[in-house]
């Protein structure tokens, strides 16, 4: 499966699971019900099902013009650590304003998060990749033929 469908697949099953993790942890931690953390937690998962579709856009563009192809553990902690940036700059914000506490709280409770979703994010694309293969950027290049 390449294009359009994988990344939406890829990006429907990754927020699902995010949105319920991060609902549960962001309850816990903040002290509101399930219900109100849940708002945050759609919420941010709504912002992060748009970064990952603009972020995994660039990512492949950036991985297609690698010299070596295929994807390194070095390759997909890189991944991991650009996506959970963009998301940084964005969520401390929602989540200070939404769940009522201090921007240091907001971030502390990031910080668990990037802590959680880096592992998540890392296994969920191995285990994806293993099931739908890797996207044509990360496919091994046949080499040109001679005239």
């Amino acid at each position: 499966m390449q294009g359009i469908k994988r990344k939406l697949v890829y990006v429907s099953f990754y927020e699902m699971f995010a949105m319920l993790f991060t609902s549960i942890g962001l309850a816990l931690f903040s002290g509101q019900s399930l219900a109100h953390a849940g708002v945050a937690g759609v919420a941010s998962s709504l912002v992060a099902l748009v970064w990952n579709l603009i972020y995994n856009t660039m990512f492949e563009a950036w991985e297609a013009k690698q010299a070596e192809a295929g994807r390194s553990i070095k390759r997909r902690i890189a991944h991991a650590l650009g996506f959970e940036l963009g998301l940084v700059i964005t969520l401390v914000p929602l989540f200070a304003w939404w769940l009522q506490v201090s921007w240091w709280q907001a971030l502390v409770m990031d910080a668990g998060l990037i802590v959680f979703f880096l592992i998540y994010t890392y296994l969920f694309n191995l285990v994806f990749d293993h099931l739908f293969g890797l996207p044509a950027s990360a496919q091994p290049r046949k080499p040109a033929l001679a005239h």
